[in-house]
């Protein structure tokens, strides 16, 4: 679904509530990443009280920019804690690279078949490594001792963190759209190969087959289009 173009005032809001969040991406609020959560706020779609890692002096950050009350944080989507740091536990990690693609930060370093490990101060304590790990290697540890919330977590963290997330989004697209072309290149060649060996020569019937080549690359550019948030974790 494609949503009304923001006002002017709506879309400053929506920055300024960005900007207040954490920038873990933990996707916890129950939306794709920080910024989704801060457009649903500025519609007001969404309540200032759902976003754990900010915690009870994050949620006073979003009222006062919202004019609306400080209420409790929501239960439904976590309590405040200190910071925890994703460690891999070396000796039963497989090398599946689930943990590096669910990070939002890229801050899990590996490859294939070989051991992975999180470079520590780049870990914004998301915990979307942790479910898709299929031999259960990963834990979330507490290093922030009784801090919690925005004293467990500085502005610099949160704008290298928004940074990193960026820089992620982008490397995505750049994957895909290589992706896409390496298909369509593949797909050409394979029709140019049918038409040269199988002596089909009838425009007709050419025209018919590009046009479902061409259809299907559509479809992928769409999906393309539509974002990281509509079709990933």
């Amino acid at each position: 679904m494609t949503l009304a173009p923001l006002t002017a005032d709506l879309s400053g809001l929506a920055e300024r509530l960005d900007a207040a969040l954490p920038q873990t991406q933990c996707t916890r609020c129950g939306y794709p990443d920080c910024h989704g959560y801060a457009l649903a706020m500025a519609t007001g779609e969404a309540d200032i009280n759902r976003c754990p890692p900010g915690g009870a002096e994050g949620i006073a950050r979003l009222a006062a920019l919202t004019g609306r009350a400080i209420a409790p944080l929501d239960p439904a989507h976590g309590v405040e804690g200190p910071r925890a740091l994703a460690v891999i536990d070396e000796a039963w990690c497989i090398g599946c690279t689930l943990c590096i693609k669910a990070c939002p930060v890229d801050c899990i370093v590996g490859a294939s078949k070989l051991m992975h490990t999180v470079i520590d101060p780049l870990c914004t304590g998301c915990e979307l490594c942790v479910p898709v790990c299929p031999v259960d290697c990963i834990a979330m540890v507490p290093v922030t001792g009784a801090d919690t919330g925005w004293q467990a977590w500085g502005a610099a963290q949160a704008d290298e963190a928004r940074e990193r997330y960026a820089f992620h989004r982008l490397r995505l697209e750049r994957d895909r759209s290589e992706n896409d072309e390496r298909m369509a290149t593949k797909a050409r060649a394979k029709l140019a190969d049918l038409a040269s060996h199988s002596g089909l020569t009838d425009p007709d019937t050419l025209a018919a087959k590009r046009a479902v080549v061409e259809a299907a690359l559509q479809r992928a550019r769409t999906r393309r289009a539509q974002g990281p948030g509509d079709d990933e974790t």
